[in-house]
């Protein structure tokens, strides 16, 4: 399959940020960073957060009311389509289910090599966990 490319060159477009959005901004920004581990690159406090979590692309909570919907879904409390990616998810899923944080079920090997696991915040949105296939 041959993708034609643009006659003009309007520029770079890349992928910024990826929201997942929440009900409570102080529960979820104490999830996501001291539960996940991740680090803030900027937060206003009340409303948005934003993590370190690559060189292009970062991960975003924004405070939202759980019952807004756009196009017929809801935006609290789904499967967001976000993969954290990790080097070890026995490990990782060990020390998460230690602290409490739910699972879909447990990490599984994929047909692709990868390994997979899907986790639970606290408002119910679903994340993933993926370790790359070796």
């Amino acid at each position: 399959m041959t993708t034609k490319q643009p006659e003009k060159n309007w520029g770079t477009m890349t992928v910024g940020f990826v929201h997942v959005f929440v009900s409570d901004f102080e529960r979820s920004l104490k999830f996501y960073t001291e539960t996940l581990g991740l680090v803030i690159d900027y937060s206003d406090g009340t409303n948005w957060a934003q993590f370190v979590t690559g060189p292009d692309v970062s991960l975003a909570i924004e405070k939202c009311a759980p019952d807004r919907v756009e196009h017929g879904s809801k935006l609290v409390g789904r499967f967001v389509g976000v993969t954290l990616m990790v080097d070890d998810i026995g490990s990782q899923y060990d020390r998460l289910v230690s602290a409490g944080v739910k699972f879909s079920g447990e990490p599984e090997k994929q047909h692709f090599g990868g390994t997979l696991a899907h986790l639970h915040d606290p408002d119910g949105n679903v994340l993933t966990l993926m370790q790359e296939g070796k």
